[in-house]
């Protein structure tokens, strides 16, 4: 985790000769909005696994709620995640995560994803920090904050949150399975279950199952796109 996000709402990273700045998205930032809402367009072209699409005017409702992340390279749009709060705050996701393609593989989604983290863990200390995914490089990234795969049903049950799958062009498998499972992974961060015994729980070694991942998502394409209905169904 990048520490310096627990005791300022901003930060520069930098690789090689490209510096980003990351912080707080805030009314100045309201510009990038239609750009960011393209972005999750263009990536769910590209991925084929389905991603919820933002509307403008959600988007724009994060960054004046103080709710949002967001990365840029000088004046260019370079990435964006947002804060959600369900369950009266019991539950925290961080929902969006999204890197301009012309800044991946430069480490800059680690560096979004450790802001956005420890801002939940000031802002929300009691909390449970999830979220669902299909993307293995986003397991990662969870995955070395200390969160580890649960189940759907340990996940918040607020109707709202699952509204957000709509727009995805996966749910209904969603819908076929009660909302108990689709294609996407969940992972949590616990904080009672983190500092049991006034020590880190140990983080789940995501490396060692990468393969056992990649099966299981390749099981559930079969099971719930690949196979052929059976008519009498």
């Amino acid at each position: 985790l990048f520490l310096p996000a627990l005791y300022s709402n901003y930060f520069y990273f930098s690789y090689t000769h490209m510096e980003f700045f990351i912080g707080e998205a805030t009314e100045a930032h309201l510009k990038y909005v239609q750009e960011i809402c393209d972005s999750y367009i263009e990536s769910a072209k590209q991925r084929g696994t389905g991603i919820a699409e933002r509307k403008p005017e959600y988007v724009h409702k994060k960054m004046l709620e103080g709710k949002a992340v967001i990365a840029l390279k000088g004046d260019k749009f370079a990435g964006f995640t947002y804060i959600e709060t369900w369950s009266h705050g019991e539950y925290v996701a961080h929902s969006g995560l999204i890197v301009n393609p012309e800044y991946r593989n430069v480490g800059l989604a680690k560096r979004i994803k450790d802001v956005v983290f420890a801002i939940s863990r000031k802002r929300y200390p009691k909390a449970k920090i999830f979220g669902i995914t299909t993307s293995l490089a986003v397991m990662k990234l969870n995955t070395d904050l200390g969160y580890e795969p649960v189940t759907f049903s340990e996940l918040t049950q607020d109707e709202e949150f699952w509204n957000g799958c709509k727009a995805c062009k996966n749910v209904d498998i969603l819908v076929r399975n009660e909302h108990k499972m689709c294609l996407c992974t969940g992972l949590m961060f616990d904080p009672v279950e983190h500092s049991k015994l006034n020590a880190p729980k140990k983080k789940f070694d995501f490396k060692s199952k990468v393969k056992a991942v990649e099966r299981l998502f390749r099981i559930k394409k079969t099971l719930f796109i690949n196979k052929v209905k059976d008519p009498k169904q």
